[in-house]
């Protein structure tokens, strides 16, 4: 071949590679794929939850009420720093709108940490957990062919001395803890559930039961202190110019009076019965369904009360918040490969048992060393060194039958050939050679290396060892 010849096809070659930066090329696409930003657990969520600000906020789906919760709070507070403090600052003292404006910040503090955090959700049980869980509960109902179970799938435990089943979420796939429950609203099973809260816009449970019952008592503070100095204001303002002045006055002071009056009695009596709740250890849900007796000599005592009431309020306000079991924020692991399983006790990684096989039945494709004319030579014995210029190949064996040893052709197609050079451990298919039968007798195939065969007298033993394992085998 000449130079000339052989720069072409490299030029074109070079010029492809270059010009495959096109952006429909084929190529890039897998690239794209691997660049591409790992999926956060929020993204995937199996509940009905929304999430905000890349997962950091948590919410219920309906949260209409929640806005409009809000605007109460908003407005009427707004409303009363901007018409009532001034005057009650001025007339009074100016401590008015000071604890005023501390109240509703923690108020809204306590309202947007219900609100945007998890209550206590539980993570769903994966394919496999699920699975094991199928089985264990087949043999526990004696049933091990999947057959009809009895509902409900229940366990008991003890706790403190009384009796507590463990009921079984078909959504969740899971035994649900002591005192948990699944929330038809958000779809999701919530540790120490409380009850689903729309005016927070969330469940209420273990991780944030707290703030709320801050939020509803501090709430009721506010209220109660903004229509007793809206009354006040109103009162002041008719001593100087009369009842019907003063509402004109300041209409606003109307407003902020009528909607603290019916919303009062039920802030203030739902604060009432959370204390009463905290007080004796008990959840919404457990107190609507009667779950327990107030007296500890029943039959049906609270395990979980502590017998006082002020360990039972420290236990529910002061105790150490449990970390997220869902860990919304965290990214999606990919799918790791499972080895395969082992062949003849070796276990293989990335490999089928098919390659294996094809591995073993080729071994010119194989890296390992070829044996030299001097590790075959044998004492008393003769090898055959001759190059090999041209293979005769004759008809393919039935299958039946003993494979002929003392073919020439055969022994030459199986043994691997002696490379001249260290650095190339490889055959080209070129070089390789066809097994019999493949390509029609008297094909020439040339080859530059020296390829090694055992002697006759070798081939005699090999052929006799061979009929004696036979014979052997067949005795047995």
């Amino acid at each position: 071949m000449t130079p000339g010849g052989g720069g072409g096809p490299m030029k074109d070659c070079e010029y492809s590679q270059i010009s495959t930066h096109s952006s429909s090329s084929p190529m890039e696409s897998p690239h794209k794929k691997k660049k591409a930003a790992p999926k956060r657990k929020w993204e995937v969520f199996p509940g009905r939850n929304k999430f905000f600000c890349n997962g950091r906020i948590m919410m219920a789906r309906q949260t209409g009420v929640f806005y409009l919760t809000l605007v109460l709070i908003l407005v009427t507070s707004g409303l009363f720093f901007a018409f009532d403090c001034p005057y009650l600052s001025e007339k009074i003292t100016p401590a008015i709108p000071a604890v005023g404006g501390i109240l509703f910040f923690f108020v809204m503090g306590t309202l947007l940490r219900t609100s945007f955090s998890d209550p206590g959700v539980l993570p769903r049980a994966t394919p496999d957990e699920a699975a094991d869980l199928e089985r264990q509960i087949d043999i526990a109902n004696g049933s091990s062919s999947g057959g009809y179970r009895p509902p409900p799938r229940t366990k008991d435990v003890i706790i403190n001395g009384q009796t507590v089943k463990l009921k079984y979420c078909f959504t969740c796939k899971i035994f649900r803890p002591p005192r948990a429950s699944h929330c038809s609203l958000c779809d999701n099973c919530v540790e120490r559930f409380d009850h689903h809260c729309p005016w927070v816009g969330n469940c209420v449970g273990k991780r944030n039961y707290r703030f709320f019952y801050m939020f509803i008592l501090s709430l009721s503070f506010l209220t109660v202190f903004i229509f007793a100095f809206v009354i006040t204001h109103v009162i002041l303002r008719s001593q100087q110019a009369g009842f019907l002045n003063a509402l004109k006055d300041s209409p606003a002071s109307v407003l902020e009076a009528v909607v603290c009056f019916f919303s009062v009695w039920s802030i203030v009596g739902l604060s009432g019965f959370h204390t009463y709740l905290i007080s004796s250890n008990q959840t919404t849900n457990e107190d609507i369904k009667g779950s327990w007796s107030n007296k500890r000599g029943k039959e049906n005592y609270n395990p979980y009360s502590y017998g006082n009431i002020f360990t039972n309020c420290c236990a529910a306000l002061c105790g150490p918040i449990s970390p997220s079991l869902i860990d919304r924020r965290g990214f999606i692991q990919p799918d790791t490969p499972q080895p395969a399983a082992p062949s003849n006790g070796i276990t293989m990684y990335g490999a089928t048992q098919s390659q294996s096989n094809m591995a073993a039945a080729t071994p010119l494709l194989q890296s390992e060393p070829s044996i030299t004319s001097e590790e075959l030579s044998l004492p008393g014995k003769t090898t055959i060194g001759a190059p090999c210029a041209t293979l005769s190949l004759g008809q393919p064996t039935p299958p039946s039958s003993m494979p002929n040893l003392t073919s020439e052709t055969g022994l030459t197609d199986m043994i691997p050939l002696k490379e001249e050079h260290e650095g190339h451990q490889f055959l080209t298919p070129e070089e390789a050679p066809s097994p019999p039968g493949m390509l029609p007798a008297g094909s020439p195939i040339t080859h530059s290396h020296t390829m090694h065969v055992l002697s006759l007298a070798s081939q005699d033993s090999l052929h006799e060892d061979s009929v004696r394992g036979l014979v052997k085998l067949s005795s047995v």
